[in-house]
């Protein structure tokens, strides 16, 4: 399944910014907000954000608000009024059943364990198999390898059926899996293009599965490359990242825009961080950004204090 450019990207370009509350903003996802909302300023485009609030296990208490204080803070402000993925399950509902009533989804007991004895991950499998009391929903995955360009990373080949067989889209628990949530809610806001972290880059074609197995377009992806840490991890909040400092965020936002290749100009800038952002849209371009797909410690740190 080789997906070609997509109408959307003649329509007016919008674009998101859709973190999980499980913890502050720390240097990582600053750069994927920036980055975002400057390619869609550089666009004449719109800049949303949406809170993905649908795993509350993992969610931190005050979490959603802080991001959005430290959001604003940065002079990043959503262009529309914040979407909550808490908030959206009937929409999840209705695709499911679409899915269903296609014929591309099927309920499914199977725990980790069955899973792991047939290799590591999930195959076909018959309405009364697996162990779990209630069933998890999974989409069927595509017979054919999902071929799609990635506007920053390139051509991409991944093979759902081989490396991941049949996902879950809603879980055995009742929550509604990433997978689905995030094809409804990026069809629903009308998202143009994708602009995150290439850790996220290995659920591209799962979520082009959904959006073709819904009929929904699909929208063009540019995976930035994640910082890592000392010891060669992603920087996450999951690893214990350092939260930016939204009472003092200029030298974080002038780290992030050095990183992006903003000229020492735009950076040696005053004021509200608001001002400097708008003087970076002018500058943004693809040949500015690093390549590849992560940025080890050394690199990112020489290119932030440059």
């Amino acid at each position: 399944m080789t997906v070609q450019d997509p109408a959307t990207r003649s329509l007016p370009y919008r674009g998101r910014f859709a973190p999980s509350p499980t913890g502050a903003l720390h240097l990582g996802s600053l750069l994927v907000a920036v980055a975002s909302w400057l390619r869609a300023r550089s666009r004449d485009g719109a800049w949303l954000v949406r809170i993905e609030d649908i795993d509350p296990p993992r969610e931190r208490v005050g979490a959603s608000a802080g991001i959005l204080a430290t959001l604003a803070a940065f002079g990043l402000a959503s262009d529309e009024p914040v979407l909550f993925q808490s908030g959206r399950s009937a929409a999840y509902e209705r695709a499911l059943q679409r899915l269903i009533a296609a014929g591309r989804a099927f309920p499914c007991r199977c725990s980790r364990q069955d899973v792991l004895a047939r290799g590591g991950h999930h195959g076909r499998c018959s309405p009364d198999a697996g162990s779990k009391p209630d069933p998890a929903w999974r989409l069927l995955a595509p017979t054919a390898p999902v071929v799609f360009d990635d506007l920053w990373q390139g051509r991409q080949v991944q093979d759902v059926a081989a490396t991941e067989g049949d996902f879950v889209i809603r879980r055995s628990d009742g929550l509604w899996a990433y997978q689905l949530a995030v094809v409804v809610d990026d069809h629903f806001q009308g998202i143009t293009e994708v602009v995150r972290g290439s850790d996220l880059l290995a659920s591209t074609a799962r979520q082009i599965a959904v959006q073709k197995a819904l009929g929904l377009p699909t929208p063009a992806y540019l995976h930035l490359p994640v910082l890592l840490d000392d010891d060669g991890r992603k920087l996450s909040k999951q690893n214990l990242a350092l939260p930016v400092d939204a009472g003092d965020p200029l030298p974080a936002l002038r780290r992030v825009l050095a990183i992006l290749g903003m000229p020492a100009a735009v950076r040696a800038g005053t004021g509200p961080p608001s001002r400097m952002l708008a003087a970076a849209v002018g500058h943004f371009a693809f040949d500015r950004l690093p390549r590849g797909a992560d940025l080890c410690s050394a690199t990112w740190q020489a290119l932030a204090n440059r």
